[in-house]
């Protein structure tokens, strides 16, 4: 449910959305369209988004402190993970985004951490895509069948209802259960051994330890990368990340979390950021990977579209 809030109001109440709701208040086109402007204005210094703080909290789980604030609005997103929820059957990530207007500090609403998330994710490598290509995309590979799959599968749907999804899991089961839950929305298919030729785009979005994807590097196919938040994962291999043109959203975090370009010994001054993509048309020449790996300012980002989408803003 979303409970709306009017910022001039002295009003303690918040406008609080669970999932369902934050999903409305977050459609795909105005995030891309935020994104873009946000990516912008972090570079210039106009979003202030901090490293993410990161404490250790019960067994084995971490609790994830994510602050980010512009001219208008601040976030703070807090996360929890606690891997040892998928024994008991619960979600192992919870979370919530706090948006508070800069002005006076008013808490303005509450958003879903784990959708907000997703979304915005998904929006990100959609960004990166289009701006790759030149073009939108026909055919896109998903490696994966997890939540952020899922979150992608929807935003291929909602902005290019025309493209081909192909999915691979880590069975061919999974990967058959996971197009099923898709069969009626749009083409979701399993992906046949040899990738089919006229993919455009891959986007992996897996917790592996070892590459997913290690191909030549192929110009016209855009490799995003998701999945690998840790320095000691790895997606994408070295054969593919050597012969690229290589980007991220926020290259300074990539420096710490990044593991498949840690792995492979990137130059580092080389990788170019998602504003300067935005700013200067790429080498389509080239072959290209773009590596997410989130940022707060992300966040703050979809938070302007949830107070747009609820009439505060």
């Amino acid at each position: 449910m979303t409970t709306p809030l009017n910022p001039a109001t002295p009003s303690p109440s918040l406008g609080v959305c669970d999932p369902m709701a934050t999903a409305a208040a977050l459609p795909f086109a105005a995030l891309v369209t935020a994104i873009e402007a946000a990516a912008q204005e972090y570079q210039d210094g106009g979003i202030i988004s901090p490293e993410r703080l990161v404490v250790p909290m019960g067994p084995g789980g971490v609790m994830l402190s994510m602050p980010a604030t512009s001219h208008d609005i601040g976030i703070h997103k807090l996360v929890t993970v606690q891997p040892g929820n998928a024994a008991l059957q619960r979600p192992t990530i919870h979370g919530i985004v706090t948006v508070c207007a800069a002005e006076t500090g008013q808490p303005l609403c509450l958003l879903d951490g784990p959708e907000l998330t997703g979304r915005r994710t998904a929006a990100v490598s959609l960004v990166a895509i289009r701006r790759l290509l030149g073009h939108a995309p026909k055919q896109v590979l998903i490696v994966g069948t997890g939540v952020q799959s899922r979150h992608h599968v929807k935003a291929l749907q909602a902005l290019y209802p025309d493209c081909a999804v192909w999915v691979r899991g880590t069975s061919s089961a999974r990967a058959q259960a996971f197009c099923a839950e898709f069969a009626a929305t749009g083409r979701v298919l399993v992906c046949p051994t040899e990738i089919p030729a006229a993919v455009d785009a891959v986007i992996t979005l897996t917790t592996a330890t070892q590459p997913v994807y290690d191909e030549p590097a192929r110009v016209g196919r855009v490799i995003v990368g998701v999945g690998a938040f840790k320095p000691e994962m790895a997606e994408i291999g070295k054969t593919t990340l050597d012969g690229s043109v290589l980007y991220a959203d926020d290259p300074a975090g990539a420096r710490h979390e990044a593991g498949d370009l840690m792995r492979a010994g990137v130059q580092w001054e080389a990788v170019r950021s998602l504003a300067t993509l935005l700013r200067e048309e790429p080498d389509r020449s080239r072959a290209f990977v773009f590596k997410s790996v989130g940022t707060g300012a992300w966040d703050l980002a979809a938070a302007r579209v949830a107070l747009q989408s609820q009439g505060i803003a």
